[in-house]
């Protein structure tokens, strides 16, 4: 499954709310679906839907809470091929590299790493051929010196 994001402007770690046993199981109802109204949130906890909407509102300006999320079925991703690169950039080439990736629509998220890479991405394209077009493209951005390709075969464990 594939996630779609909403973002909400995160905060330090030291100016996240603390949590209490409410909170936890809020937030584990919204893990589990993040379109349940208020009202139902509040009958499941035990608490007023006025209370929940106040939580809610803390606990993302917190930056605890920091987006919202769809997941797509398997069947419906069948129809796209996922992979993971790994890039390898050169000294000082982060910042340009990462502004060509973020121009290219296919790439879903980039994340810096420790380890053999300096970036992995999770790629999406329509078909092996678009795929094999956009892993050029990458592997030609100036400042991308290696790039190792992993296609996803199968979802085993998602936690959304």
């Amino acid at each position: 499954m594939a996630t779609t994001t909403r973002k909400i402007a995160p905060r330090s770690a030291a100016e996240a709310p603390s949590l209490d046993t409410t909170d936890r199981e809020l937030l584990a109802l919204l893990q589990a679906n993040a379109r349940e109204s208020v009202t139902t949130l509040g009958k499941k906890l035990g608490i007023a839907r006025t209370t929940v909407i106040a939580r809610m509102e803390r606990l993302q300006k917190g930056g605890v809470i920091t987006g919202y999320s769809v997941r797509l079925n398997q069947a419906t991703l069948e129809k796209s091929l996922q992979a993971y690169v790994g890039l390898a950039v050169a000294p000082r080439a982060g910042r340009d590299v990462l502004k060509r990736l973020a121009k290219m629509p296919e790439i879903k998220l980039v994340c810096s790493v420790s380890g053999e890479f300096d970036y992995v991405a999770w790629i999406r394209a329509d078909s092996p051929n678009a795929l094999d077009r956009l892993l050029d493209e990458i592997g030609e951005t100036e400042g991308v010196s290696k790039t190792t390709t992993s296609v996803v075969l199968a979802e085993r464990i998602n936690r959304g």
